[in-house]
């Protein structure tokens, strides 16, 4: 109830500032001051980690001496989808959350690599700037791909590894997104208001409510960085994880929400058929984002797989 409360004094807040801000400002001001309300009501608080070479914006909780766990988030997207899903967690893990590089408040610098590889090294770089030497880790999309990345170059340090609709294996039918990209498009290349209609609904099949004017919001923020977008996504374009699945052996656990339009969960036949230890929990009306569009029962989920290890 409390962050309820803080995010509509913001909302009004946002509201009696129209005179001095623009109207996209406006919108992302409420969703940035009304997502931070709610992270620290979730018991998240967020610190700026150097790891050497830049900083990473990066939101912490739980007890220090708590089992960790590591929450990426997915391409062009940022820490802020976590916190739904990573309140039933901060009792009892101590739970790690960053902008990646190029993403969120961290921040985009052209002379950075994007790379899973060099995603990767930083999320080890992390966990060495925090202390931690092992930890579960569980990701999204280009996040899902990272964790799976991790596990597989990282084996002392991966506790366990679950990728949520992950990228990296060519899935056996095509999804909306890879129509897209064979037609020459890609949907998360933002040019005008439109494209964005019709790239939001691709990202989940169960979205949350967001008011008219932070949606805008979003759409300019993702035509503003386009370029920075399309450089990223360059860095990971056309990288497989399929060679290398079999070497995962960490304990595995991978969710998929049915109704993915960005990767087809057909792919899940792939993942299965080169991780034999792996479980996997098919959701279903569920979208790209589970930990999004139904948090808490993704997180029961996870609950029952990190208490089976």
């Amino acid at each position: 109830m409390k962050w309820i409360l803080r995010g509509l004094l913001v909302l009004l807040l946002a509201f009696t500032s129209w005179s001095v801000a623009t109207y996209p400002r406006v919108g992302t001001l409420a969703f940035e001051h009304g997502a931070a309300a709610e992270a620290r009501a979730y018991g998240l608080s967020k610190r700026r980690v150097d790891i050497g070479g830049l900083s990473m914006v990066t939101y912490t909780g739980g007890p220090d001496d708590g089992t960790p766990i590591v929450m990426l988030h997915g391409y062009t997207a940022d820490k802020d989808v976590w916190p739904r899903f990573a309140r039933h967690f901060v009792d009892d893990y101590r739970v790690i959350i960053p902008d990646l590089a190029g993403h969120g408040e961290t921040g985009f610098n052209p002379d950075w690599d994007y790379s899973y590889a060099a995603q990767s090294a930083r999320v080890a770089a992390l966990m060495d700037a925090l202390g931690i030497d092992k930890a579960h880790i569980i990701g999204n999309s280009m996040g899902g791909f990272i964790t799976a990345y991790f596990a597989i170059h990282y084996p002392g340090r991966t506790l366990s590894a679950a990728p949520v609709d992950p990228a990296g294996v060519i899935s056996p039918r095509p999804s909306d997104m890879d129509r897209a990209l064979q037609e020459g498009r890609n949907p998360f290349l933002i040019s005008t208001p439109q494209d964005f209609a019709d790239f939001y609904p691709m990202t989940m099949a169960q979205a949350p409510w967001l008011p008219g004017f932070v949606l805008d919001a979003m759409a300019q923020k993702y035509i503003d960085r386009r370029t920075q977008h399309a450089q990223i996504f360059a860095d990971i374009q056309g990288a497989l994880l399929t060679p290398d699945l079999n070497r995962l052996t960490a304990p595995a656990l991978l969710i998929w929400g049915r109704e993915d339009r960005l990767i087809h969960a057909s792919a899940v036949e792939v993942w299965s058929t080169h991780i034999p230890q792996l479980q996997v929990t098919v959701m279903e009306g569920i979208g790209h984002m589970p930990m999004v569009e139904a948090p808490k029962v993704t997180a029961t989920i996870y609950r029952e797989f990190l208490g089976s290890l």
